[in-house]
């Protein structure tokens, strides 16, 4: 093995799905939907939320020994289902992994730029996901030319939906100060650049309007990861239910609660697990 990869233990297959919370169980649910018959592994690193207020190197660092447990239970494949970790630490964890590595970013900017009528797209995303620029080169990347990007950063939005205030007076009137400068640029199709954010669906779309597409990153990332392992020949035949497992760095708080107004069902209780995080220069 090349120096700095990161070994996966072989044994039992299953798809890991790293988040920085509770956010990924978006993620986590569409995939359930699309893949019934798969193993799935959250890891919820609930100590060190939330990252989209971190440094970049901090957020490569956490998410690269995190990926390192989901590969020590057994994870194949690993969907990094953390905005902010796409952002900043994707490139990393491919360097250093041999097993397939999805991130929420690709999938969202394809799916945006098959249903932009007018090459105007708008990104709702954390401070630090905004700022990496993540979505913004990719879609210039991808896009044809004279595609516009305009993003804007929404901090709050994860605290309210936490709270279990997405349809509150008070989140419309934030939603409606955050989005205004993405109507005034008469995007057509808006990015919901942060797992939190399919929850605030409702909301955003009474004040974008029916003419704006939302694009939910959680369900295209479901379709990209049951196309990528159908490729590889690593779906599971159907007729099976696959087992779920939760892990957390931390299993205080409301994650419990806030993850069944996620999923819409209880969980299973999460095993709360201490994970050292090394630095970034120590061979991983």
């Amino acid at each position: 093995m090349p120096p700095g990869r990161v070994r996966e233990r072989a044994g039992r297959r299953a798809i890991g799905i790293f988040d920085s919370g509770v956010g990924g169980l978006t993620v986590f649910r569409a995939i359930r939907r699309r893949l019934p018959a798969e193993d799935l592994v959250y890891f919820g690193d609930t100590a060190h939320v939330p990252y989209g207020t971190k440094s970049p190197d901090t957020v490569r660092r956490l998410t690269l020994e995190h990926v390192r447990f989901l590969l020590r239970r057994g994870a194949t494949c690993i969907v990094v289902a953390c905005n902010t970790a796409s952002a900043t630490a994707l490139a990393a964890l491919r360097r250093r992994t041999r097993v397939p590595i999805l991130g929420v970013i690709g999938p969202g900017v394809r799916e945006a730029l098959a249903r932009t009528r007018q090459g105007r797209i708008g990104v709702l995303g954390t401070s630090t996901t905004v700022a990496s620029g993540a979505y913004q080169r990719a879609l210039a990347r991808q896009g044809p030319r004279g595609t516009r990007v305009f993003a804007a950063a929404c901090p709050l939005f994860v605290p309210l939906i936490e709270e279990g205030w997405a349809g509150a007076r008070v989140t419309g009137e934030i939603a409606r100060r955050y989005l205004a400068p993405l109507r005034a640029a008469r995007v057509d199709t808006v990015i919901l650049g942060c797992t939190h954010y399919p929850i605030l669906k409702p909301a955003l779309g009474r004040v974008l309007g029916p003419r704006v597409a939302l694009v939910d990153s959680a369900e295209a990332v479901a379709r990209a990861l049951q196309g990528l392992l159908g490729e590889r020949g690593l779906l599971r035949r159907p007729g099976r239910t696959g087992t779920e497992r939760f892990f957390l760095t931390d299993v205080g708080g409301s994650f419990r609660r806030v993850a069944a107004r996620f999923l819409g069902r209880p969980i299973p209780a999460p095993r709360k697990v201490n994970v050292r995080v090394e630095s970034l220069h120590d061979g991983l």
